[in-house]
């Protein structure tokens, strides 16, 4: 997997990004910033030891962007083409927008053993992507999960609990995860991602059902 993203701005300045399915390694040369540890705001349903791993994968990923990004204004506009193998995409949109598709790209292929269940959708990756889209990615990717598993002799969850279960567990990596940069950030787009994160993992949490019936129209044929 790869995926560029080069961002432009209305000034001329240029920022690109390539993220691959390889884990992410700290820039050498530069000094660590303390909320990379693994240990710093730990997610509260962290499966990782600290005896073990000094850095918080996830955050690990997204330093590069945090950095890059920390003291720019989340709703100026810019423009932003994203590259794959298959296919290329441009948008002029807002910063948080884009910058919502970038990190929740890296951060699914981080290797953060929660946030990894989303690693299936990375692969697949859509730029962009509303509520609506999202909602339906991961009901469908989910839903392929449960047909593998009854093919494989599992019992399969066609009433989607787990996938309840699984985004209420990323609702609490979002949150530590916007307690780490909160100190690092001087302008608001790296901060508005996440709570924006924070709305879409509690749309699939908390209110899965209404989502769905939303959908409902659009997906069967009258």
């Amino acid at each position: 997997m790869s995926v560029q993203y080069n961002f432009r701005y209305e000034d001329g300045r240029e920022v690109d990004f390539r993220v691959t399915d390889a884990p992410a390694k700290l820039p050498q040369g530069q000094a660590i910033p303390t909320w990379v540890n693994l240990d710093y705001c730990q997610c509260s349903n962290c499966p990782l030891n600290t005896s073990e791993h000094v850095h918080c994968p996830a955050a690990v990923a997204i330093v590069p962007v945090i950095q890059a990004f920390q003291a720019e204004d989340a709703y100026q506009k810019v423009d932003v083409t994203v590259t794959d193998e298959r296919r290329s995409y441009h948008k002029n949109t807002t910063l948080e927008e884009s910058l919502r598709s970038l990190l929740g790209l890296k951060l699914a292929t981080s290797g953060c053993p929660l946030l990894s269940q989303l690693k299936p959708m990375a692969k697949h990756h859509l730029p962009f992507a509303s509520t609506d889209e999202f909602i339906m990615r991961s009901v469908e990717s989910y839903l392929l999960e449960q047909l593998f598993a009854r093919r494989e002799g599992r019992t399969p969850d066609w009433d989607l609990k787990g996938l309840v279960e699984r985004n209420q567990q990323l609702q609490l990596v979002n949150q530590a995860l916007w307690q780490r940069i909160h100190a690092e950030c001087r302008g608001d787009s790296n901060l508005k991602v996440l709570l924006s994160f924070f709305s879409m993992a509690s749309s699939v949490s908390i209110s899965l059902e209404s989502q769905l019936r939303k959908l409902q129209s659009s997906v069967l044929s009258e």
